[in-house]
């Protein structure tokens, strides 16, 4: 068994590991990193993915399928196209909806608005973000979680006041700097008193 069957609905094993072989791409599940939750990279002539290691299966599913289209597309079109571009764009919606019906409802709803227009990362689709984050074992306490004026610090120690909502974002001021900084809704945080 592969490595990579633990972490995805049983269901897709098989058509990912079929993608995965015709590719040769070499796939490793690492460590969670802060800014990105997969990679694909070509080192050598090697295409190469690696995936974090704490999605839940639906979210590790869907970054899998993220990486592996643009295997798809490097492998077809080289560097001659935009990381996230056109081909790309088609090349991951036609690849997840072989899974569309893996997915619980909640999810199914938001992630069939997202493939209108997949964005670069999933985690700037907030709703997508939200609902993904539903099926996550461990959940920390987000910006979101905490009221107006509350204090929190974040993971480098930094203490930041919350304040009001933008668009899409919240201005937060460092307690040190007086500098106001914007924080996705979804950023894990910890309750300072």
């Amino acid at each position: 068994m592969n490595a990579f069957h633990s972490f995805v609905p049983s269901e897709s094993r098989v058509t990912l590991q079929d993608w995965i072989d015709e590719l040769c791409v070499d796939l490793l599940i690492v460590k969670p990193r802060k800014t990105k939750l997969g990679d694909f990279r070509v080192q050598y002539g090697k295409l190469s993915i690696s995936v974090n290691n704490n999605l839940n299966p639906y979210s590790f599913l869907i970054t899998l399928t993220h990486e592996l289209a643009h295997a798809f597309v490097y492998t077809k079109h080289s560097n001659k196209v935009l990381p996230h571009g056109e081909q790309w764009k088609a090349t991951f919606k036609a690849m997840l909806l072989n899974f569309l019906h893996l997915f619980p409802e909640d999810i199914n709803k938001v992630l069939s608005l997202y493939l209108l227009n997949p964005k670069a990362s999933t985690f700037t689709d907030v709703r997508l973000s939200t609902v993904l984050r539903k099926y996550d074992k461990q959940k920390g306490i987000t910006i979101t979680d905490i009221l107006e004026g509350d204090k929190f610090s974040t993971s480098n120690g930094k203490e930041f006041q919350k304040g009001k909502k933008l668009r899409k974002r919240f201005t937060c001021k460092e307690k040190d700097t007086n500098r106001v900084y914007l924080f996705h809704p979804l950023t894990e945080v910890s309750r300072v008193q």
